[in-house]
């Protein structure tokens, strides 16, 4: 057998992660623990021989831990294009009412932009046109709509320049202007809306039905400000990369896939042109768009054997910077230079992994009970063999997401304690086009939980699986998952592990938070509408079958948790205890939605961990 891989190393702090190079390329900042709380560290970047480009060379033992975060660290940030100040987001105990912070390099003074109690603050732009203004949103004078605001980083000071006029979303044109919005419909679609210079008056530019509002939405405006560049799926199945035109809204169709959804792009930072966009099928596929970078993107592939994620760089796109993901081993960093078309590594974001056997992560396919074909991923305990395996199936949140190919913590924790982990994009997961998202439209508790259910018949039926020891496990909705696993399919799985899932769709729906109100017909229309539909919410609630669960639950809960509200947990917890059910019940009372805190997170890990093992027989690091 394998050796157990500690906790620490797979939920504890990364060693360094989230690389991020100044607009000038002459520091490199990233997010590494600072006595134990992650923190923005930088440092400074070896010059060229004429001192006036950069080298690449990093002075790792010039870096010093530039914020000083003590409680849940810092875990977004970005650069201002002044070169001087880091920009980071942060939250009080995970309530996600986040507030802008930066602080000063040169000086080391650190601000609090945003100063608000119970207000949410957005980053939506920063430009290396407009060195030292951020444009951000806030709903501080209304709670469900967010507000634009200029934010001088010189003085500090915030000026409002757009009252919200019901818009969840907005992109600034090339001189810091909000040019577009996406305003949310009573049916559930979508209306992109734009407005030309000059010109305060919205327009309509691109209606979106209501199939296509998961697919679909706006990325940037060209340099000029003529044109729009888009996903969309409109009249058409998967998600395609289109420059609309803001003149007569023709629509240029520039990359897309019968298959899948294109899932990201690449713009050119001068002329915001894209370079590659990326179509994420079992593994992401790059589409190269620009051929002057067809060298750069086959000299980046040749540096590592992993799957390469090319990211941020300096503002003359000089360098690039690309994580290189593995499925079974660290995800590895790299500075490539496009002038020699070179690389130098970087780090790895987690280096003990590499003394470990890690298990690969295999794509599989099966047809569902009503003909759709389900993607998904399985992770064998390396070493154990292929045959009636305990297993633990481990659903993804959202539900509007998906799983992917690469570095999984979850899954190599499982598979290495001895679990065949099963990983499923059911029915409503996006990246397979709108039918397939469409698919799980009221299908909470329904056919997507069909899918699931299918999978375990699969992985039975392959033999890889023993039916007596299956498990369900997830986070959000696939804690709900866990919880309809338990209730609604009690016979099926051995237990069930429940993190900040809801109970109860009603009250799910009816708590959510303020600033998710304009997009309250999303829920109603593919989960259900309380005041119409109270009977069959009520009907895939798993709180209103408690009577029938016949194996134990694990439920954690964070109780800040903005989203699904202590009371989900709360009230299913004191059902099962009516009830007489077997359950434990976890309640972190410093976060929110998921686990920030790292001894939080081992905290719960190694109570599921002795609770799978209880009943399914796995293995538990001492």
């Amino acid at each position: 057998m394998v050796d157990l891989i500690p906790r620490t190393v797979l939920f504890g702090n990364p060693e360094r992660v989230s690389p991020s190079l100044s607009p000038d390329g002459r520091q490199l900042a990233w997010i590494a623990p600072d006595d134990g709380v992650l923190n923005v560290w930088v440092a400074p970047v070896q010059g060229g021989g004429d001192g006036s480009a950069p080298g690449g060379a990093i002075h790792w033992d010039a870096a010093a831990a530039v914020t000083t975060d003590r409680d849940r660290g810092v875990r977004v940030y970005t650069w201002a294009h002044d070169g001087r100040h880091i920009l980071y987001l942060q939250d009080r105990g995970g309530d996600e009412n986040w507030r802008l912070f930066d602080v000063d390099l040169p000086t080391m003074v650190h601000r609090d932009l945003t100063p608000y109690d119970d207000v949410q603050v957005q980053l939506i732009a920063v430009d290396k046109r407009f060195p030292t203004d951020v444009l951000v949103g806030i709903n501080r004078d209304n709670p469900e709509l967010h507000d634009v605001y200029r934010l001088d980083l010189v003085t500090g000071e915030l000026q409002k320049v757009l009252e919200n006029p019901g818009f969840i979303g907005w992109v600034a044109d090339a001189q810091m202007v909000v040019r577009a919005g996406v305003a949310p419909q009573p049916d559930g679609g979508l209306v992109l809306m734009v407005r030309d210079r000059g010109i305060q008056d919205w327009r309509p530019l691109l209606t979106v039905p209501a199939e296509d509002a998961l697919t679909t939405g706006p990325l940037s405006f060209t340099v000029e400000g003529s044109s729009l560049l888009a996903l969309s799926s409109v009249g058409v199945e998967t998600a395609r990369l289109v420059r609309i035109d803001l003149a007569d809204g023709k629509t240029e169709e520039l990359a897309g896939d019968p298959e899948a959804d294109i899932t990201g792009v690449r713009l050119d930072t001068d002329t915001w042109e894209p370079q590659t966009a990326t179509v994420l099928k079992d593994r992401a596929e790059l589409i190269v768009l620009d051929p002057a970078v067809r060298p750069d993107v086959d000299a980046v592939a040749a540096l590592d054997p992993g799957e390469p994620d090319i990211g941020s760089g300096d503002d003359d796109d000089a360098w690039w910077l690309v994580a290189f993901n593995h499925d079974d081993g660290p995800v590895s960093y790299f500075a490539y230079e496009r002038a020699s078309r070179s690389g130098r590594f970087l780090f790895e974001h987690q280096p003990a992994l590499s003394k470990y056997t890690l298990g690969a992560m295999e794509p599989f396919s099966f047809r569902s009970r009503d003909g759709l074909t389900v993607h998904g991923y399985l992770t064998f305990p390396p070493g154990e063999g292929r045959a009636q395996l305990p297993t633990v199936l481990n659903v993804h949140g959202g539900p509007w997401a998906r799983d992917v190919w690469g570095y999984d913590p979850e899954a190599q924790w499982l598979a290495n304690r001895g679990y065949l982990c099963v990983q499923v994009n059911y029915r409503g997961s996006t990246g397979y086009g709108k039918s397939f998202v469409n698919a799980g439209n009221k299908e909470w508790g329904g056919r997507m939980h069909d899918d699931l259910v299918d999978a375990v018949a699969f992985v039975v039926d392959q033999g890889w699986s023993d039916p007596e020891r299956v498990a369900i496990f997830g986070g959000s909705y696939g804690g709900y998952a866990a919880l309809v696993g338990a209730t609604f399919t009690p016979e099926l799985f051995r237990c069930a592990v429940d993190i900040v899932g809801p109970s109860n769709l009603k009250t799910l729906i009816e708590s959510i938070p303020p600033y998710w109100a304009p997009e309250i017909e999303v829920f109603h229309q593919r989960v259900g509408n309380p005041e119409t539909e109270e009977a069959f919410l009520w009907s895939r609630s798993p709180l209103s079958r408690v009577a029938d669960i016949k194996r134990p639950i694990l439920i954690a809960q964070g109780a800040n948790d903005p989203r699904v509200k202590q009371a989900e947990s709360e009230q299913i917890v004191a059902a099962l205890a009516e009830a007489g059910v077997e359950h434990e019940y976890l309640l972190f009372p410093d976060e929110g939605h998921g686990f920030a805190k790292p001894e939080n997170r081992l905290r719960f890990y190694a109570a599921a961990e002795v609770f799978l093992a209880r009943h399914l027989g796995g293995r538990v690091e001492a």
